[in-house]
């Protein structure tokens, strides 16, 4: 399965609404156009978090740097506060947006398809914001960082299924 050891960047999806601010850690994120500019996202549609930026149709990925696994984790998890305690502003486009991360792409949704258990969320770019981070966050083969080991060297019992789980239970989207 190459797919399941390709490096990814470990954005967050972050909306607002009357409810208050909501999130979420995002494993699938890409470019897909530069005329007109948009992006896809991936998020699992019996979340918590998704359906309710969906309905505002207005969201912000926040892409993280190399040094913010504790916000990802955050985000990550469902169990804990999400945004309490935690220093974010609201954007001029009505949407949090995280503090000290690598780039914001502040979008509205343009189209939602519907994939197994998830939504490919296909958005329209209205902003970027670029906060000068050189080295984004990877999610590879199990780990965060830049520089990996084999995971057989770590795990020799490992299947390439189980290299696959975020760990500790935790659930991305």
């Amino acid at each position: 399965m190459p797919w399941a050891s390709s490096p990814r960047a470990s954005p967050v999806v972050t909306g607002v609404d009357d409810e208050g601010p909501v999130g979420f850690a995002c494993q699938s994120f890409a470019s897909v156009s530069l005329e007109p500019p948009l992006i896809l996202f991936c998020a699992d549609h019996r979340g918590r978090s998704w359906p309710r930026i969906r309905e505002t149709g207005r969201f912000c990925v926040n892409v993280l740097g190399e040094d913010q696994a504790g916000l990802c984790s955050r985000f990550g998890s469902s169990r804990g506060q999400r945004f309490e305690g935690l220093d974010w502003e609201l954007s001029r486009w009505g949407t949090p947006a995280l503090p000290g991360v690598m780039l914001r792409v502040h979008g509205e949704v343009e189209t939602v398809h519907q994939a197994g258990d998830h939504d490919v969320v296909i958005g329209r770019v209205s902003e970027l914001e670029y906060d000068g981070y050189e080295r984004p966050m990877i999610f590879y083969r199990g780990a965060f960082g830049t520089e990996f080991e084999d995971p057989a060297r770590r795990h020799p019992d490992a299947t390439p299924a189980s290299m696959l789980n975020w760990g500790d239970g935790i659930r991305w989207g």
